[in-house]
Parts: structure tokens; sequence; C-alpha cells
């Protein structure tokens, strides 16, 4: 009897093990794909391996049923993003109010967590969801609302007046949101509502508001877009400013940039987001320069379509290059390396090639991977490009269609394959 008495205990913790390493991985696993939405190396299908291994420990989490949550109320308690977006996923799926209550009551704690109950709601089925989007976006909390808008935003679907509302909202998050959303979901109806807040007194409402215009087409928008990147060096600004310009408007807007030491990185950018086989040989010479060659190994592909690591036109990192945080408590720098996930471009190698190739590419027209801009490249490139290339793509069919939503390439990889399809 004794013996049987063991064995439970033993299985019981045995279960238990199992249990808490399935809400671990979910939440180590997500963090790891939150970063991959961004991230230049990851493909769609990359995603899609990444978010089965996810899938599993979810699933994993499921069969536990009400076992499963004291492991995922206990990671609550670390406030951070993975494992708000456990708790957030379990919750919704068991239909459990009482355990989204303590999950929001974390996001509101720690607004910076905010992004992993957001995701949770584009994980959930869109069955799983209805009431609570519309009494969030109904609610006096404002930060309900903005999960309410997230929600929308996310599955792309318009959720009408409620959008108005929040764009006149007195919170900041949610007028930034709502403001951001107008364009994803391209309310031509909103614009009057967008110049209104191109005045607005906080900078993520002026951004978004510009941002979003200028994906709606308005040529005054544009104006205020591209001072974001003279003002704060905005990488996202300068994307879209470029591709909404016409070619050459884009290259005389350069040159004035690349009299500034502070825009030599941006510059590299804007070359591939023009995408002018002209500029070609200024990005190889750029690839001398440690500092920039990632980047401009990164606008090369962006333009030809190539995969220097796949094609053999990569070499080892530097022995004498250092970048992010440094060993040195002195050293207040504490960035990361923004090309940490870029392949080093042997200059010699992509010269080579591109003596080899340049007359496939003629120079004066637009390129994404290869192809002139246009929306069966575009549809290539978000099937099978990596994720920043992705982005792209979807900036650029978004301004060749203003009535479609801008393609959300954060979204999970099964209902981007659904929309592709």
């Amino acid at each position: 009897m004794q013996t049987n008495n063991q064995d439970s205990r033993a299985e019981a913790v045995i279960i238990e093990n199992i249990i808490s390493q399935h809400a671990e991985e979910a939440a180590f696993l997500w963090l790891l794909r939150d970063d991959a939405v961004k991230a230049p190396h990851y493909s769609l299908k990359d995603l899609k391996r990444l978010e089965e291994r996810i899938e599993a420990h979810l699933d994993g989490l499921r069969v536990a049923g009400e076992a499963a949550w004291q492991f995922c109320k206990d990671g609550l308690q670390q406030e951070e993003a993975g494992e708000v977006f456990t708790a957030g996923y379990m919750a919704l799926d068991n239909a459990r109010e009482d355990w989204l209550s303590q999950t929001l009551e974390v996001v509101e704690a720690v607004p910076e967590t905010a992004r992993g109950i957001i995701s949770a709601l584009g994980w959930a089925p869109k069955e799983k969801l209805q009431g609570h989007v519309v009494n969030w976006l109904r609610s006096e909390k404002p930060q309900h609302v903005r999960l309410g808008i997230s929600a929308c935003a996310i599955q792309r679907v318009d959720c009408g007046a409620y959008l108005k509302q929040a764009v006149d909202s007195e919170v900041e998050t949610v007028r930034a949101r709502a403001l951001r959303s107008v364009g994803e979901i391209r309310r031509q109806d909103l614009m009057p509502m967008l110049t209104e807040h191109l005045q607005d007194e906080d900078f993520a409402c002026r951004f978004w508001s510009a941002w979003s215009a200028t994906l709606l087409g308005d040529a005054n928008a544009l104006e205020t877009l591209q001072g974001f990147v003279a003002e704060s060096g905005s990488g996202a600004a300068l994307s879209l400013a470029l591709r909404a310009m016409d070619k050459s408007s884009a290259m005389r807007w350069v040159r004035d940039l690349n009299g500034n030491a502070a825009f030599r990185r941006l510059v590299v950018e804007a070359a591939g987001i023009i995408g002018d086989p002209v500029s070609i040989p200024w990005l190889i010479a750029s690839m001398q320069t440690p500092e920039l060659a990632r980047v401009a190994g990164e606008g090369f592909s962006l333009i030809t379509g190539v995969d220097l690591a796949y094609d053999d036109l990569d070499r080892d990192e530097p022995e004498d290059f250092a970048a992010g945080p440094t060993d040195d408590p002195e050293d207040e720098d504490v960035s990361m390396d923004p090309d940490e996930d870029l392949p080093w471009p042997d200059p010699a190698l992509v010269a080579d090639w591109w003596g080899r190739n340049k007359a496939n590419f003629p120079a004066g027209q637009r390129l994404i991977c290869g192809q002139p801009v246009s929306r069966e490249a575009c549809m290539r490139v978000l099937q099978r490009g990596f994720q920043r290339q992705r982005r792209a793509a979807a900036l650029e069919l978004a301004l060749l269609n203003p009535k479609e939503p801008l393609f959300n390439t954060s979204a999970t990889a099964r209902r981007q394959e659904s929309l592709l399809a």
C-alpha cells in the first residue's frame, strides 16, 4: 500500500514537471517568435516551424486543463510578455473570465507586457474572442479599449464607429493605436481625422497619423513623415516615405540625407528601399566598411533577390569588429547589434557576381528581390522571402492598392498561408 502511495506521488511530481515545462517553453518560444517576425533571416516556413513548437506546448497545457493554470498564474509573477501570452491564450481557449482578469491585471500594471496578450488575441480562434472584443471596445478602461482595437487590427477587421471613437480618445496610447489601425484597415473616411492629428501633442500619435495618411495617399502627410526621419532617424518612416515617393524625388531626398554623417546607415538602407540597381556599385563599396557591410548586403539582396549565405557570397565576421553591449562597465551604450542576424557579405565575391549578372538588372527601374515592383512580385516575396523583405513587400502591395488592408506579416503563419493561398 505504501508503495502505491509512493508511486502516485512520483507520478504527480512527473506530471507537474511536464506541465511546468510546457508553460515555460511556450513563453520562451513565444519570445523567440516575437523577435522572429522582425528578423532578417526568418522566412514564413521558418516562422511556421517555430509556431508549431509553441502549439505543441500549448496543446500540452490544454490537455492538462485546470491543472495547467496554476503554472501559468505563477509565470505571471515574472511580469514578462511571454508569460502573459501563455496565460492569455489559456484564458481565452478555456473561456475563463477569471483567468483572463488575472492576466489583464499584469498588463495594466506592466504595460510593456501588452504585446503578449495582443499576440494571444491573434492566435486564438475568432470564435474564442466573441464577446470579449466588443466589451473591450465599449469599456471605460483605456487599456481594454486598446486591446479591442489591437484585436481587430491583428485580424484586419474593421471595428466601425469604435475606431473613430478611439481616434478621439484622450489617452495617448489608445489614440496612437487607433491612428495606426486607420492605415492598416484602410479607413479612407477617417482621413480628415488623420490630418487633424498631424499636429497632435503626442509624438507617437503624430507619427502614426503621418504613417497612416501616407499609406492612404496623402502628399502633405508624406512631408510630415519625412520630417520624422530627419528628427529621429526613424527607419519605419524612411521605409514608407521612400516607397510612397516617385523614384527621382526619393533619390534627391536621399542625396540630401547623405550629406549628414549621422544618417550614413539610413542612406544605405534607403538604397535597398528605392530598389534601383544603379545603386549597387555604391552598395558593394559600402560593404568595405564594417559598420555598414551587413546592411549594405541586405540592401543588395532586397534589390537583386540574392541570398548571400545560400549563394556563398558571405564571409566570416572580421576579427577586430565589435558591436552591441561590451563588458566595459563604463560603456553606457547597451544597445544590441541591429545587424546581428545578417550575413557578412564578401565585397570581392559580390562584386564578381555583379559583374557576371548586372545585365539582368538594368538601371532606372525599381526592383524588389530581383523583380520590378508589381503585385505579382510582392506576392512572391510574401510567399518566399525573409521577414524584413516580406514587410517591405506588404508596404509595396498596400501602396499599389489603396483599398486592400495592409498584409500582416506578424500574424500566425497559418493565417498568413491562408491569405496567400
